[in-house]
This record gives structure tokens, sequence and C-alpha cells, in this order.
């Protein structure tokens, strides 16, 4: 994977966590609106999205793709500060780029997104993302998170 490509997969993935956040919905929920042709027009845009701000971005996203509001709200009652969008969308990006094989790295992050580790790494009342990168990749390959 190129600097450019980290970059753009580091890009959607922290746009993908903001849609989220902003619509209440499972991040699989997100991916799956958008589906893996948007999520490659995504990839494709996001050198000139970077210039455009999230809530823009996130704005015409919502629109385009009718995402509908959700009830996975895991901030509001959180009594500790969370952890960004983007530091999330960087922890997402690294996962893409350590499981994925060459050429199926969309697939990748749709698998992500759409398996349990992700509702995990969303409750914010628990310390999960805070965890070793690694044991992180690795409960997401076993399926479950391991002991």
């Amino acid at each position: 994977m190129t600097e450019q490509e980290r970059n753009d997969y580091f890009y959607v993935c922290a746009l993908i966590e903001y849609i989220a956040r902003e619509t209440k919905n499972h991040r699989g929920d997100i991916v799956k609106a958008i589906g893996e042709e948007g999520i490659k027009k995504l990839l494709y845009d996001a050198e000139v999205n970077h210039c455009l701000s999230f809530e823009q971005v996130s704005d015409e996203v919502i629109s385009y793709y009718q995402i509908k509001q959700g009830t996975f709200d895991t901030i509001s009652d959180c009594k500790y500060s969370i952890p960004s969008y983007l530091d999330i969308g960087r922890l997402y990006s690294i996962m893409i780029e350590d499981c994925a094989e060459a050429g199926a790295e969309v697939q990748e992050l749709i698998n992500i997104f759409s398996s349990f580790i992700s509702d995990k790494i969303s409750d914010f009342k628990t310390d999960l993302y805070y965890q070793n990168p690694d044991y992180l990749e690795w409960s997401y390959r076993e399926g479950k998170l391991l002991d």
C-alpha cells in the first residue's frame, strides 16, 4: 500500500466513524448503506475531499446515500473523554493494512466495519479502544475477544 493509499484509507475510515457518530448508527450499517462501489468512490475522491470539512463531506454522503438516523449512541452516556473520530479512523486503517491481502483492501474495510469488533471498539464505556492494536487485530481475525 502506498503512502497515498494509506492516507486515503485513513480519511475514509475516519469519515465512516464521523458519519456513524452523527447519525447514531453502527459502523457496519454505514458501510452497508454506502456499499462497495460507494467506498471505492470515497477512496477515489479522498485526496480532494481532504480539503473539505468532515461536516460538509459527511452531510453530502448522508444525503446521497440516504442514511437515516439510528439509535446506536455510544457517546452521550460516557463519563470520560472519548477517542476522536480521527483516532478511531487511524485504528481501522491500520487494521485494514495489516489484515488485507493486496488488492482486497476495500473488502477488508467492509469486513472489519461489519464485524463484531467494530461495535466493541465503538463501546466507549469500555477500555477496548485503548488495548494494544495487535490484540484488536487478532481478536478480529479469531472472531472473538481473546482472553
